[in-house]
């Protein structure tokens, strides 16, 4: 057990870190069995929506720093190809994307040509 006061600080923050990370990689494992048994049932639709929920899952792990970032990657294709095995088609991605911003107009103010001084 430590003895400086800085050093049992650290302690309680290693913890609730240890917690944290614990509860993000459980939840990580969760949706990975949970699309793992969808895929084996032949749900197509509830595939779909687990393989977003399994991805999610991943992604915050990797930003998290829980898991590399080489292997939430891998993690995500060994997913997608699992899916596209089983015949199940890809979701399409969310409109917010498409429409996020309208595209603005550019004006057609040309600038004169200015006048140059010389000093005589």
């Amino acid at each position: 057990m430590p003895i400086i006061k800085s050093a049992k600080k650290r302690v309680k923050i290693a913890a609730k870190a240890n917690a944290r990370n614990t509860r993000t990689r459980r939840n990580m494992r969760e949706a990975i069995k949970a699309f793992n048994k969808a895929l084996e049932a032949g749900k197509s639709i509830e595939v779909s929506k687990l393989q977003q929920a399994a991805v999610s899952a991943i992604d915050t792990a990797a930003k998290k720093n829980v898991i590399h970032k080489n292997r939430a990657a891998r993690s995500k294709a060994r997913l997608a190809s699992q899916a596209k095995a089983a015949g199940v088609k890809p979701a399409k991605a969310s409109p917010k994307k498409a429409a996020a911003k309208p595209a603005a107009k550019k004006t057609a103010a040309k600038k004169s040509a200015a006048k140059k001084t010389t000093k005589k």
